[in-house]
């Protein structure tokens, strides 16, 4: 244990330093999220005029939430589908076949030092900026139940995508497959709205897929209170059920890839 951990540390910082040297990369995200949210404060403050409420938000409301959904998000964004795609594709994945380590604990190692980049060159900036320039209340209701949340969230993001990335073990192309699954992935998790904007119907399907839990959920938590297809669950209830959903989307993710790795060796690797 003492081993695998020294290793994370090892990739993670290593990934730190490559990610360090193109950090100007990660700095376009300073226009990024500025930009993103202006357009939504346009767009919702359209919608609400003339209205005090919406599905239960304010305006005030709606922007604190996609202002805290962006935050979050740069806490826990992630690319293993795309890496993992890349490898695969090229053939360089046989190197990491070969090594005692699995690929998934390297590439999670790699998101880590990635991520830990990213928090000081991205996530405090745009905090920063959010919390002062827009006005957004970004302090949680229950500050140690949001970092559970978001801790949960950055690994199941990771998972959903891992998995997504596995799937060019079984298509020769899976590009097109890959954008598809991430599009609606992001549309079910509320990135794009809050999912009680759904139909009801919609809502009760999206509450029983992983998705939530990698946007809404934490969100929801940050704010303090949540609801979906009409159920209202306590924070700690809720961040417990996430903390089932993230253990069920491991098992999944490990499925998957020793059916992929069985596949991988079953063609002469």
């Amino acid at each position: 244990m003492i081993r695998v951990i020294g290793s994370i540390q090892a990739i993670g910082f290593a990934t730190y330093k490559e990610w360090a040297a193109y950090r100007s990369h990660m700095a376009v995200s300073l226009l990024v999220g500025p930009v993103y949210f202006l357009v939504q404060f346009f767009i919702w403050r359209a919608v609400f005029e003339g209205t005090d409420t919406l599905n239960g938000f304010t305006l005030e409301q709606m922007l604190s939430y996609f202002g805290i959904a962006a935050v979050i998000n740069y806490l826990t964004f992630d690319f293993a589908d795309w890496n993992l795609q890349m490898l695969v594709r090229t053939g360089k994945f046989i190197t990491f076949a070969l090594r005692p380590m699995p690929h998934w604990l390297f590439a999670l190692a790699q998101k880590l030092g990635h991520r830990s980049l990213g928090f000081m060159i991205e996530f405090v900036p745009i905090f920063l900026i959010f919390l002062f320039v827009f006005g957004v209340k970004l302090w949680p209701a229950a500050p140690m139940w949001a970092v559970i949340s978001i801790a949960l969230s950055f690994l199941m993001n990771f998972m959903v995508n891992y998995c997504v990335g596995l799937t060019a073990f079984w298509l020769v192309r899976a590009e097109g497959v890959r954008r598809v699954f991430l599009l609606l992935k992001d549309i079910s998790a509320g990135l794009f709205v809050p999912l009680t904007f759904f139909p009801e119907w919609t809502q009760k399907v999206l509450f029983f897929l992983p998705f939530q839990f990698i946007t809404y959920v934490p969100t929801r938590v940050f704010i303090g209170e949540y609801e979906l297809a009409g159920y209202s669950i306590g924070i700690p209830a809720l961040v417990a059920l996430q903390v089932g959903a993230t253990a069920l989307m491991a098992v999944l993710m490990l499925l998957l890839y020793h059916a992929a790795m069985r596949r991988f060796t079953g063609v002469g690797v």
